[in-house]
């Protein structure tokens, strides 16, 4: 009874010290400073659980056509997505910079993702990151769903090929 007293007493302190810290303004919110480990990890899995929670949609078109993905690329370009997160043979925009977290590689992110999980994080956006809610500015799942295509495809994309996919 007085160990769990005692872990009752450790778990009230932690608790006041953590809200002693975030509300009392200590945590500092600026981009220019990285979190603190325990915060980075506790935003890091808490997104992973919400997007494997929330993420169901199977894709409507097949992600493998070629037509599809070539939309994609295309879509990727005009969307802007290339500013955050660079593109074969494209450099990310400078102001991406300045954003904390820094935006992802996706040829590196996607190889690790479900179609459905990218489709939710592109339609969605992702809070405190940077990453905006394509769904919100009426982007179209089909739409949506091609850049998914394109996604997969892209850490075996060449600037050649790239350049070719998305010229008008």
């Amino acid at each position: 009874m007085k160990l769990l007293a005692f872990i009752g007493v450790i778990a009230i302190v932690v608790a006041v010290a953590a809200g002693v810290y975030f509300f009392g303004g200590f945590y500092s919110v600026a981009a220019t400073q990285e979190d603190p480990a325990v915060v980075k990890w506790a935003l890091t899995n808490v997104r992973t659980a919400s997007i494997n929670r929330h993420a169901a949609d199977a894709p409507p078109i097949p992600l493998d056509n070629p037509a599809n993905i070539q939309a994609g690329a295309r879509a990727y370009q005009t969307r802007g997505c290339w500013n955050c997160h660079g593109a074969p043979g494209v450099e990310w925009a400078k102001f991406s910079e300045g954003l904390q977290p820094d935006p992802p590689d996706l040829k590196d992110v996607v190889k690790d993702r479900r179609p459905n999980q990218l489709f939710w994080v592109v339609k969605n956006g992702i809070n405190m990151t940077g990453m905006p809610s394509f769904g919100k500015v009426e982007v179209p799942d089909q739409e949506i769903w091609t850049i998914v295509a394109f996604l997969k495809k892209l850490p075996n994309v060449s600037e050649a090929d790239y350049k070719t996919c998305t010229a008008t």
